[in-house]
């Protein structure tokens, strides 16, 4: 969602203007922050997740779907609670799209304690489609009390269920909420309800599909266009995206190539326009059309399906999850440790294989959202000036992409890519005793320029405010994000957001990696675990994370000795590796160690003298990360999960807690076996056996709406997930 100023935005003109102010302010904003929050400490591991859901419209007669642009209307409902004061169950926040709204728990969860407040089990009665408002919010309001080890897992999943009832309460009758990564038809014509339409010379980003017309001087019409329109925030974003670059976004994903698919597969973008002729006026249609035309020529590639909007990105869901660590040390720890899974965790919740109404060869969003919000200049991408040929700055990445180098001094010699900072302020925060490497870090962030200023937060006091830090911080969006603590909130403690998976179909699946991840930093923490490889093997990965059927079909780059000790390995032999409902055995807890104890054992997070050499990691198989290695040899892999029933074993917990953990991890292990296929799988295997598919990669509006009725049911008729495979696979 990123930084919600209240104000009035400027003009890209005015904020490009004020960009070295605005960053030489966020610098010495980030330095007093820094000082205040250097000790910061926290008692305990805190965490919750971010789900973004998506509002749909069915047209039973015509057997027709589209988005619906009601979450400015939703919202003023769903956070009527918050707004006047009451303690409450869910936070709801807008999103980039007006068919889209994000829903987080209330408060923070606790890996040790019960949350503060409000978190249902089992009380809530089921209530009608279009129950009451009143109903809502009194769910808003039910309490857990429980305070068993890891009783958190009782609420995240129920949790969930109720912010999709919430939003459910308040549809109408042929709507629904849906945790879907991207609406298969965005961008083709007539998606949105109400109708509305691209326009390719004044809208605010100037697309020929994705609707953003105008209408600003006609508060009526707020509503129909596909931008969220309740915040200015995000249409400025989408405009001045588009004018610092000096051109309409590139997004370029390569269409499946199925029987009937023409080769080379051409598309006429005069021929795809989301423009209505009976909408505008001879003229203009004319233009929009010339225009298409222009930019076929311009932009049109070969077997290619073509986007040109940060609508195509940002208009996508995810799932995503924030840690608060105990320290800045752990923060760091935790951030670098993770990196290396998120390629991993990103092919392992893949559920993007459509788009424009295309299937592509790609099952994830991640290039698409990059290339949505790729603010750089030709010069920048290139590092050649276009005109004189002269080299200029070369920026390597867009503003949204992976990680480039880890924040602890330790693991300084797996940063082995070129990082482009800005050098004046690296100086200033070094000189500032900010570490070196968390120095490096946001000196990397802020060679970006500001893309939205707010006149009203102009004048801040650098030392108590952070506006202008939270500017740069919040649109550059990696894979990682390293938080201090908000200077606003001197409670809240160092954050890590790990940000890289796709949203899931069902409850049961999102809360699932959700605590999958949760246990790994458990492991992590306890176990002394080490992932790291380097940098640029992790850039490797997340290219390969996002093909077809990756999770079966590749072979990624991941450590081979991930445990600090002989000893654990050897413990290893003691964990059986099943999911089984009986209460698990108890044995010996693993201590967590310090680290001036660890200084002196087996410890691979140490930066010694040896160099950095391949054999330290090789080619796996998600199967082999997740389950481990089937074959037995001195060089097998342990696998995560084997790991996670070694550490569960160590410690006492509660029977009904460990059976929905081996719930949890079933599914993220036969996810990665192949043995339950991820959403996108799932998607592909509905199109291809769907009668209407004509074998041409096209997905017709008809094959949409079954497919997202199907998705409906698991809410509207309580299906489970594994009837949904069944369904879709036994055809």
């Amino acid at each position: 969602m990123g930084l919600l100023s209240v104000g009035e935005p400027l003009s890209w003109d005015e904020t490009r203007d004020l960009s070295v102010y605005i960053r030489h302010h966020g610098i010495q904003q980030f330095i007093y922050l820094f000082r205040k929050t250097e000790q910061h400490q926290s008692d305990v591991l805190k965490f919750g997740d971010e789900i973004e859901y998506m509002i749909v419209r069915f047209d039973d007669e015509s057997g027709t779907v589209r988005v619906s642009n009601r979450a400015t209307e939703l919202l003023e409902i769903l956070q009527h609670p918050e707004n006047n004061a009451q303690e409450v169950a869910t936070l709801w926040r807008p999103e980039f799209g007006a068919y889209m709204i994000e829903g987080t728990p209330g408060h923070p969860y606790s890996i040790n304690l019960s949350p503060s407040d409000k978190l249902l089990v089992g009380n809530l009665e089921p209530s009608n489609q279009n129950g009451s408002n009143q109903n809502l919010i009194q769910s808003n309001l039910i309490t857990n009390n429980s305070s068993k080890i890891f009783s958190f897992l009782k609420v995240i999943e129920t949790n969930m269920q109720l912010r999709r009832r919430q939003v459910r309460d308040l549809l109408e009758k042929n709507e629904s909420v849906l945790s879907i990564s991207s609406f298969p038809l965005l961008g083709t014509y007539d998606f949105c309800s109400p109708s509305s339409y691209a326009d390719p010379i004044t809208g605010y980003s100037r697309s020929l599909f994705f609707s953003d017309q105008d209408f600003s001087f006609f508060s009526f019409l707020l509503y129909t266009i596909a931008i969220f329109m309740g915040h200015p925030r995000f249409r400025t974003l989408a405009n001045n995206i588009r004018e610092r670059r000096k051109r309409n976004q590139e997004i370029y994903l390569p269409i499946f190539q199925d029987v009937n698919t023409p080769k080379p597969f051409i598309e006429n973008f005069a021929e795809s326009i989301n423009v209505n002729p009976q909408n505008v006026n001879l003229f203009q249609y004319r233009l929009f059309v010339d225009e298409a035309k222009k930019r076929q020529n311009e932009y049109g590639r070969e077997n290619q399906v073509y986007m040109d909007s940060m609508g195509f990105g940002m208009g996508c869901c995810c799932l995503q999850v924030t840690f608060q660590a105990s320290d800045l040390q752990e923060s760091c720890l935790l951030y670098d440790q993770l990196i290396p899974l998120c390629p991993i965790m990103m092919a392992l919740s893949a559920a993007s294989p459509i788009f424009r109404g295309y299937l592509t060869d790609v099952d994830c969003r991640w290039s698409v959202i990059s290339s949505s919000v790729d603010d750089r200049t030709v010069s920048e991408i290139t590092g050649l000036d276009p005109l004189t040929k002269e080299k200029t700055k070369k920026i390597y990445k867009s503003r949204f992409d992976s990680v480039d180098l880890y924040l602890s001094e330790s693991n300084v010699k797996y940063n082995d890519i070129k990082i482009i900072y800005d050098e004046d302020f690296y100086k200033i925060l070094t000189e500032n005793r900010v570490p070196k490497l968390i120095s490096k870090h946001i000196a990397h962030l802020f060679i970006r320029d500001p893309l939205v200023v707010f006149k009203e937060k102009l004048e801040t006091n650098d030392q108590t405010d952070s506006d202008h830090f939270e500017n740069i911080q919040s649109t550059n969006w990696q894979t990682m994000r390293f938080k201090p603590p908000p200077s606003s909130s001197p409670e809240i403690g160092w954050r890590i957001e790990f940000r890289p998976m796709e949203v899931q179909l069902t409850d049961t699946e999102n809360a699932a990696y959700i605590v999958f991840i949760v246990l790994i930093t458990r492991l992590i923490l306890s176990m002394d675990l080490n992932l790291l490889i380097p940098i640029s093997k992790v850039d490797e990965n997340m290219k390969l994370a996002q093909k077809r059927d990756a999770v079966n079909s590749e072979r990624f780059w991941f450590r081979k000795k991930i445990c600090s000790t002989k000893k654990l390995y050897n413990c290893l032999e003691q964990c059986p590796q099943n999911f089984s409902n009986a209460p698990p055995q108890t044995s010996p807890p693993v201590t967590p160690q310090s680290s001036s104890t660890l200084d002196s054992q087996e410890n691979d997070h140490t930066n010694d003298n040896h160099s950095l050499c391949s054999s330290e990691y090789g080619l796996l198989t998600i199967d082999e990360i997740i389950n481990g290695s089937k074959e037995k040899s001195d060089d097998d892999f342990p696998g995560l999960i084997p790991l996670i029933n070694f550490y569960l074993e160590s410690i006492e917990i509660d029977a009904e807690i460990r059976c929905n953990l081996n719930k949890y991890l079933r599914i993220i292990s036969k996810r990665a076996s192949g043995e339950m296929p991820t959403t996108a799988q799932l998607m592909r295997k509905f199109i291809h056996n769907h009668d209407k598919y004509q074998a041409d990669s096209k997905v017709t509006n008809r094959i949409a709406y079954d497919l997202l009725k199907l998705f409906d049911r698991i809410d509207i008729d309580s299906i489970s997930f594994e009837d949904l495979y069944a369904k879709v696979l036994k055809k």
